[in-house]
């Protein structure tokens, strides 16, 4: 038997948010302050409020709910996806959404979400500001390299170009400087333990703290590696079907890929990546599925260090993150 009242599926988009009780049936309301109040009347304390994990669209939603007392609780997108297509739904709408996650909720054990402090959602709208300059960035690289190629570049093409590179080169870096200045303030002692892993920079353990909320988000490295998506997936069937075995992707891009940058260094300064890294390499592996497991690696012994509260130490550090 549900252990709530009644639970709500939220399927919410920039104008209006659908909902459906299990109770109450369908019902939508405005995305604004006043239609979060109209909804918030129908609930008890006992409810449960489920919602997709959507960017801008779930967050004032959900932090108005919390911050008004009520468990709310923020899902994984492909988590109900994969839960719909179970069901074999052949509809798909805002009103059949609502409700498909409201039976998500009742049938799952779903976590309750935690309010983000202050300096956590600044970071958080930082690193998202970041990584959209990043990507900027690169692609005027790219047009700067494309114009050269050309053999006779427009001047003023290129000027505007190197202007426009310089501006985020200064943004870029101011960003940066605020993100470290924040997670300082409020988990310095986290950041100097994790700085202290051979091999892992300032800004994926700085990358690491802010998604993590501290590494309270996670009970286990194995929950965080999932997260991240670089568990390894294998797909085999009887005798005729094997394909290769490779990570998920299924998870978050971005601190994926400074992981993987971070491997290289950790496979000359970090001993048990090292030994990892030869291991498969010998055994006659692609080196970069060996990189792939040193990055797997240097993640779990982020976890042990934090949540042990030890900084790195070689001799110790294997046992804590198997």
């Amino acid at each position: 038997m549900n252990k709530y009242s009644e639970t709500f599926g939220i399927d919410i988009s920039k104008d209006v948010f659908d909902c459906y009780g299990s109770t109450q049936g369908h019902l939508q309301f405005k995305n604004t302050e006043s239609g979060f109040k109209k909804f918030q009347k129908l609930l008890r304390k006992d409810s449960l409020v489920v919602m997709e994990a959507t960017g801008y669209y779930h967050y004032r939603f959900a932090q108005f709910l919390y911050h008004q007392g009520f468990l709310v609780s923020v899902v994984n997108p492909l988590s109900v996806k994969r839960f719909i297509q179970m069901k074999l739904a052949k509809v798909k709408t805002d009103k059949s959404d609502a409700k498909a996650i409201c039976n998500y909720g009742l049938s799952q054990e779903v976590p309750l979400y935690n309010a983000l402090t202050e300096v956590q959602s600044e970071c958080l709208q930082l690193f998202r500001l970041l990584d959209s300059y990043l990507k900027k960035r690169t692609m005027t690289k790219n047009k700067l390299h494309g114009e050269d190629v050309l053999g006779i570049p427009s001047k003023h093409v290129y000027r505007s170009l190197k202007r426009n590179r310089k501006h985020l080169d200064t943004e870029i870096a101011s960003i940066e400087t605020k993100l470290l200045s924040l997670v300082k303030q409020d988990q310095q002692a986290q950041l100097t333990l994790l700085k202290s892993i051979p091999g892992l920079g300032v800004k994926t353990a700085l990358f690491l703290i802010v998604i993590t909320d501290g590494f309270t988000k996670f009970e286990t490295a194995a929950q965080l590696c999932s997260y991240v998506g670089i568990t390894p997936t294998i797909r085999q069937s009887g005798s005729s079907v094997r394909g290769r075995s490779s990570i998920s992707k299924v998870g978050n891009k971005k601190l994926r890929n400074l992981l993987f940058l971070c491997s290289f260094s950790a496979c000359k300064h970090n001993k048990s990546c090292r030994e990892i890294y030869e291991r498969i390499v010998n055994k006659g592996k692609s080196k970069k599925l060996a990189l792939i497991a040193v990055a797997n690696k240097l993640l779990k012994q982020a976890f042990a260090i934090a949540k042990s509260g030890n900084p790195y130490d070689e001799t110790h550090v294997s046992l804590l993150s198997k």
